[in-house]
């Protein structure tokens, strides 16, 4: 896993190209993030650093929390990720890592938290297709049968049904930076990115150990 940035979604936009194509964005608010801590693989077992993003008061952190980022000489933050790799190990307890870290052209993966949909029907949540629509059919919705009667007499797990529908981790892959703005700490991506806006992200650099 390559090294990247914690970010959040601000909204879609768009801008147009040299040729004058118009081209969808997403605007994100990316770092400042401090580096909170430092896995090495000698004494931990894997490399990885920790960063954070989004100052919250001191009210809110617990003391464990307030020690730990008082040792890192930051502020407590509100969203703390890590990130894996050989590359972290350039970085160290204390630094800043900011928008310098990507150019326009580089690709990569957005990881956030999708909308949260709730109780959700099978035709919502996996595309299942309605019964027959003629008069006294009584199958129009229904999900229809859920397993043998006697044998099993239970239902497998898997079947593709009615339930909870959305507010999970989801990654976008190889996503392209368009533009990025050092002085606003912003980053425009082109597409769509997971959650609603406001949700916080995990951008990482394409490439590196996975």
């Amino acid at each position: 896993m390559a090294i990247g940035l914690l970010g959040r979604k601000i909204g879609m936009g768009q801008v147009f190209d040299e040729k004058g194509t118009l081209i969808p964005v997403t605007l994100i608010e990316a770092g400042p993030c401090p580096v909170i801590e430092k896995r090495v693989k000698d004494r931990d077992g894997y490399a990885a650093i920790q960063l954070g993003f989004g100052e919250r008061p001191e009210r809110l952190a617990n003391k464990p929390d307030l020690g730990r980022f008082a040792k890192a000489g930051a502020k407590p933050q509100r969203f703390v990720r890590e990130f894996r790799g050989e590359d972290t190990q350039t970085y160290e307890v204390g630094q800043t890592v900011s928008v310098g870290l990507f150019n326009a052209g580089d690709k990569v993966d957005i990881v956030g938290t999708s909308k949260g949909r709730g109780f959700a029907s099978g035709r919502k949540r996996h595309g299942l297709k309605p019964g027959p629509e003629s008069h006294g059919s009584m199958y129009h919705n229904r999900p229809g049968s859920n397993g043998g009667s006697s044998a099993p007499a239970r239902t497998f797990p898997g079947r593709k049904l009615a339930g909870h529908m959305g507010d999970s981790r989801v990654t976008v892959k190889n996503l392209v930076i368009v533009k990025t703005d050092a002085e606003r700490n912003i980053i425009m991506v082109r597409g769509s990115v997971p959650g609603a806006n406001t949700g916080y992200l995990m951008i990482r650099k394409v490439g590196g150990k996975k």
